[in-house]
């Protein structure tokens, strides 16, 4: 199938990328590889076909195996590619599968990490917990070129953070990195809203079991990169075992199309809902990029198109009134993750943040009072009247110990 040679709009992009072999196959769905190994008819291609993908390519003739390449995955790969224009793109059966690939990747170029908090409480994890033999400095934003050393192997950031909603400046990020290679976080934002690489940024990271699955039943991890990291990304997901399952690339193709949809209607909802926080006697503090004075730099509009459909807001309670927040809302979901078509509401501090340092957590201002909302597809009355009522009955049962 071939495509106008004028640019293709992002709508059109989610909808075909990744599919051009279809017309060739014949078929109009796409079609789903289930199979764990492949015929060798010719043992000699076989074999170099297998050291092929050891080494980070792609096979020559037959894929002999599934952990070393399945061409369903590989067409979502191609996809995502696409859309966050970068050369190639390398799939994980989940995002702290991609994380740990791209640290262990990084380790062939030096041993220390700097980091920029507040980042995804696995992530943080993972670097504070010296599993990988990597050393982390951990930098604020403007302090990342002065963490620098000469082993220096990789600049990890997320932005928009998890959970605060923290905007970074990627321009910046990058510059003050210079020439050691940037790992964007952008899971959040997604292709549809922001595309680091496009900015400098050398990885771009999604926990894709977030947004780009988007119904909540699938588990996966992504990194969009140039062609040697690709390379080395590959070599330890064949090593590791830490290969997508083409059912998951399936489900998550298939739900490509609907992103740009989904993410625009999302924070339509999210602007809503964010405006009534900011004026409720029971909400300290709301953090959503689309509130006035939320974007001092400017970032909407140059880095990002939009502020995307995440928020945080502290509860006057604390966490009393958080736990019964979360016991109280009806329509909403109480439960880790994010970006899927139904509302999810949490509580970094005591679930996707516990993992991480105390006084780490206090710095980067994940406290006791704050709670985490992704808001879905439903109607913004409706979730606002769901969450209203939870938050009057946080404020009773606060009012009454006090």
């Amino acid at each position: 199938m071939t495509h106008p040679s004028s640019p293709l709009s992002l709508e059109t992009q989610a909808v075909h990328a990744g599919r051009e072999v279809l017309h060739e196959q014949g078929v109009h769905a796409m079609p789903i590889d289930l199979s764990s190994t492949y015929p060798v008819q010719d043992l000699d291609e076989g074999g170099r076909s297998l050291e092929a993908m050891a080494m980070g390519g792609l096979p020559i003739g037959s894929p002999v195996y599934a952990r070393l390449y399945n061409p369903t995955v590989a067409r979502y790969e191609q996809a995502l590619a696409q859309l966050e224009g970068a050369e190639e793109c390398v799939a994980f059966g989940s995002g702290m599968a991609a994380v740990t690939a791209s640290l262990m990747a990084a380790k062939q170029r030096g041993n220390h990490i700097v980091a920029v908090r507040p980042l995804y409480g696995g992530t943080d994890h993972l670097l504070a917990s010296g599993m990988l033999g990597l050393e982390v400095t951990w930098a604020e934003a403007d302090g990342i070129a002065a963490a620098l050393r000469p082993d220096t192997a990789m600049v990890i950031v997320e932005t928009p953070a998890n959970p605060t909603l923290a905007l970074l400046d990627l321009d910046d990020v990058i510059r003050q990195a210079g020439k050691v290679p940037v790992l964007v976080d952008n899971t959040f934002a997604t292709p549809i809203l922001q595309n680091p690489i496009q900015q400098g940024a050398t990885l771009v990271l999604h926990s894709a079991t977030k947004f780009l699955g988007g119904h909540g039943d699938v588990l996966a991890g992504l990194v969009a990169t140039n062609h040697d990291w690709a390379t080395e990304l590959r070599k330890v997901r064949v090593i590791t075992g830490n290969v997508l399952h083409p059912l998951a690339a399936y489900l998550l193709h298939r739900s490509l199309p609907t992103l740009p949809l989904r993410v625009r209607a999302q924070q339509a909802g999210a602007q809503v809902i964010a405006e009534r926080l900011a004026n409720h006697p029971a909400v300290s503090a709301v953090y959503f990029p689309g509130l006035p004075g939320q974007d001092p730099k400017g970032l909407l509009g140059r880095q990002m198109k939009g502020p995307g459909s995440l928020m945080a807001f502290e509860l006057v309670g604390g966490f009393e009134a958080a736990s019964v927040v979360m016991s109280e809302v009806k329509l909403m979901t109480p439960a880790v993750s994010l970006g899927s078509v139904d509302t999810l509401i949490q509580h970094p501090a005591a679930l996707t943040h516990r993992v991480v340092n105390a006084e780490a957590r206090e710095h980067a201002g994940v406290s006791q009072s704050l709670m985490r909302l992704s808001v879905g597809l439903e109607g913004p009355d409706d979730l606002w009247a769901d969450l209203e009522q939870a938050l009057v009955k946080a404020m009773a049962r606060t009012a009454t110990h006090a």
